[in-house]
């Protein structure tokens, strides 16, 4: 008896649920018959981002895997020529994971999670940037509202990552998302090589005959991937090369290395399709940075090894246009772009020493270009990350930029020596052979200003003291008494 009411209940739940339904529905088929494709459009919206804005909210590693999955993906909706402004989407998440923290924080305040050097300097140059809005000799002062939030904004994600990463299990699976998306990645672009663009890739390349005159080099396109350019491409690429590399290097079995070892090369070749001189300079750099580091036996077989066949592939005599194209960056005075940015810097000089506070921020972007085309920066073409910052922010600011940098550096080879956990220990170390990957992209071209680099340099800033964090964490619960 109890079994058939059971089912009876069972079954009337199910029929009211499925007339609901069937209400629900005809009242939005009724909308959008009336109110045509914009209502629907903001019904699916609405139904879909509703739960999204919660989940984020609620629980942030959704929150922080969205954010990371969409930095990748972000620019090649774009260019697909959806009819929205997928910056704000950006934004949206971000700012949303921002609410997270700070209601959590009022539930249960934390803030200790945060004392180390690399927020203080982060908190510096945050401050420094909002002051620009004050700066006298700025002479397009709305190009800092366009640019403040790129700067603010994403500079937070580095609060919301230290503290949403709580365990070593939210590492492995960032990490694991990370190396898997560069991988479709550059798989997509391997496509474009050998299989050709899609029509609406083709049509954004003829669309306007200058981006022809920067992607097509010797009767060949430069492959871009899912990005918004090959140097953002490439460097994502380099990053994710470097990141598996290390990892061959932690304690982990032959068969992950061998996985890690093939996604780094299928990266690497890739990276070389990209036709961007300057990331091909990054690789070694970082090889030397981990040989003075992690100094044995295996590391060094390893650096000869590699050292060997980079040289050999810089001296060769090829015809191919890829690998010449690749040699010309080890030859940077035969170089004529590189000529005129040496020129271009050596232009700038004097406004740099007699303004020290810059010029204000945004003044060298494509908004302050438009808003004033006359004035006397928004025509120049930094292209450099520390040119555009000392342009900008002066001398000052470049200062403040570059200690960033190194004490970003610093506490990273800090903390590498001082964690005990071999697999945190690893993963310090990846973040810092990272960050001076992009402390070097930053000279020959803006390094950390476009997705996904934005957000993911400052997951790896983050993760520098949260390894630092979780390891300190476990060495107190080991010396715990056992009762």
């Amino acid at each position: 008896m109890p079994e058939e009411i059971t089912v009876e209940r069972r079954a009337n739940l199910n029929f009211s649920l499925f007339f609901a339904l069937t209400i629900i529905c005809c009242g939005f088929a009724v909308a959008v018959g009336y109110g045509g494709t914009t209502v629907g459009a903001l019904i699916l919206a609405a139904t879909i981002g509703i739960p999204c804005i919660y989940f984020i909210v609620v629980y942030p590693k959704f929150g922080v895997i969205t954010l990371l999955v969409a930095a990748y993906f972000i620019m090649f909706i774009a260019r697909l020529g959806v009819n929205f402004p997928v910056g704000v989407l950006m934004d949206a998440i971000q700012f949303l994971l921002i609410v997270g923290v700070l209601i959590k924080q009022k539930r249960r305040s934390n803030w200790g999670i945060f004392k180390n050097p690399i927020t203080t300097i982060i908190v510096i140059w945050m401050a420094y940037n909002f002051l620009q809005i004050v700066n006298p000799t700025t002479e397009v002062r709305l190009a800092w509202v366009y640019n403040i939030r790129s700067v603010a904004v994403v500079m937070l994600m580095y609060f919301v990552f230290i503290y949403n990463i709580t365990s070593i299990s939210i590492i492995r699976l960032v990490l694991k998302l990370w190396i898997g998306l560069t991988l479709f990645a550059a798989l997509y672009a391997l496509k474009q090589e050998f299989i050709g663009f899609f029509s609406f890739e083709q049509a954004y390349l003829d669309s306007d005959p200058r981006i022809k005159g920067l992607l097509f080099i010797n009767g060949h396109w430069r492959r871009f991937s899912i990005f918004s350019d090959p140097v953002a491409f490439s460097y994502n690429m380099v990053a994710t090369s470097v990141l598996c590399i290390t990892l061959i290097f932690g304690p982990y079995n032959i068969k992950k290395k061998i996985v890690l070892g093939m996604i780094s090369l299928v990266c690497l070749i890739a990276m070389f399709y990209s036709g961007t001189r300057a990331a091909y300079v990054l690789l070694p750099g970082s090889m030397v940075v981990l040989l003075i580091l992690k100094f044995n036996k295996q590391v060094l077989t390893f650096a000869l090894i590699f050292g060997l066949l980079f040289a050999a592939l810089i001296f060769v005599p090829t015809s191919n246009a890829t690998i010449y194209r690749f040699q010309t960056a080890f030859k940077p005075s035969n170089d004529a772009s590189f000529n005129v940015r040496k020129d271009n810097q050596k232009r700038i000089q004097p406004f740099i020493q007699s303004h020290p506070l810059g010029g204000g921020l945004g003044a060298v972007t494509a908004v302050a270009k438009k808003i004033a085309p006359h004035a006397l920066l928004s025509n120049f073409p930094p292209d450099s990350g520390y040119v555009r910052v000392a342009v900008e922010l002066g001398w000052i600011g470049l200062f403040l930029f570059c200690t960033l940098f190194f004490v970003i550096l610093k506490t990273g080879i800090d903390n590498y020596y001082k964690i005990q956990n071999p697999e945190l220990k690893n993963y310090c170390l990846a973040m810092v052979l990272i960050t001076f990957a992009f402390h070097i992209a930053s000279y020959p071209q803006e390094a950390i200003v476009q997705f996904p680099a934005s957000i993911y340099f400052y997951l790896v800033v983050a993760l520098i003291p949260i390894t630092y964090q979780l390891d300190r964490q476990e060495q107190q619960s080991n010396k715990l008494p056992i009762l």
